[in-house]
């Protein structure tokens, strides 16, 4: 097992209701991702994915349990944990070059001015946006304008970087394009990724692991996929993986039948023990806590396909 970077220990959220009742959006939710990882969650409306990102960004608190980043317990909000949020978030009186350099004086507040921009420059270009520092908001894109927020992220150089569905308003070209750019910048930098998606295909793409969420209210993470596409796979020639269409039905499966079936299918899951699906490696697989192991057969699929 790799050494945890990131730990989610037995989280909950609840909301008090009307008569003193109490909603349960999730509980006893256990998860970890290793330093580098990019990880991707999915699961229908209503299952507290935003509320996990909210925690694991400090903007919101547990109900119970801890979040352990590096070692030290979650307690409000950090430079360490950058967040793209759906909307682009930008300030519309600054640049780009603003923007972004906002974002690099919060974290070095002693910086000089000439040190900022320098800094702030070579996110912009790592991104793809040379030659519009000086453009606002208003000239820029849909697409642009997202890709000022991760330049933003990536600037204050975060252990984490966090995404709410960043590409979910854009067109399928544009769309596209930035996955790649996201997928580039992850895989040079070694970022440490957290992504929610309702796209099979983006997390698919982009994903080391898929985190599946049950229904809500009452959700928990029912299954950790690992995804057994090459570290070096490209959009373009996807679909041709042998395991392309086992892991594309397998997840889709989940998000159609099995999410909904789950609790009755399962009545004694154990959220400290959450199956990890190796689909195409046979043999055990490891349970996300790394306390126990144990092998199921995913329906579906050919004899030498199990989880």
């Amino acid at each position: 097992m790799t050494e945890k970077f990131i730990s989610i220990e037995g989280i909950a959220k609840r909301y008090p209701g009307a008569s003193g009742s109490t909603t349960t959006v999730f509980e006893n939710l256990w998860l970890s991702m290793a330093r580098g990882e990019f990880c991707c969650v999915i699961g229908h409306s209503g299952c507290g994915k935003t509320t996990v990102l909210n925690i694991l960004a400090g903007l919101d608190t547990p109900s119970e349990g801890a979040v352990i980043v590096d070692g030290q317990a979650i307690e409000g909000t950090s430079l360490d944990r950058a967040v793209i949020f759906q909307s682009h978030a930008l300030l519309p009186w600054r640049t780009v070059l603003g923007n972004v350099a906002y974002a690099v004086t919060s974290k070095w507040r002693k910086w000089d001015r000439a040190k900022v921009k320098a800094h702030a420059q070579k996110f912009i270009d790592l991104v793809g946006l040379t030659g519009s520092e000086h453009k606002r908001p208003s000239e820029l894109s849909g697409g642009m304008k997202q890709r000022v927020g991760i330049a933003r992220a990536l600037s204050i150089t975060p252990k984490i970087m966090l995404m709410d569905e960043p590409f979910s308003a854009l067109d399928a070209l544009t769309r596209g394009t930035l996955q790649d750019e996201v997928r580039r910048i992850c895989l040079e930098t070694g970022q440490t990724a957290f992504m929610i998606t309702h796209d099979v295909d983006e997390a698919i793409y982009l994903a080391d692991k898929i985190f599946l969420m049950t229904n809500g209210p009452g959700a928990v993470l029912a299954e950790v996929v690992e995804n057994p596409l090459p570290k070096d796979r490209g959009r373009t020639d996807l679909h041709r993986h042998p395991l392309y269409y086992a892991l594309r039905n397998h997840i889709i499966d989940f998000l159609v039948t099995r999410s909904k079936t789950f609790a009755a299918e399962k009545p004694d899951h154990d959220p400290r023990s959450v199956p990890v699906v190796q689909i195409g490696k046979p043999g055990l697989s490891i349970a996300a806590s790394g306390e126990e192991q144990r092998q199921t057969r995913i329906p579906g699929t050919s004899p030498g396909l199990t989880a």
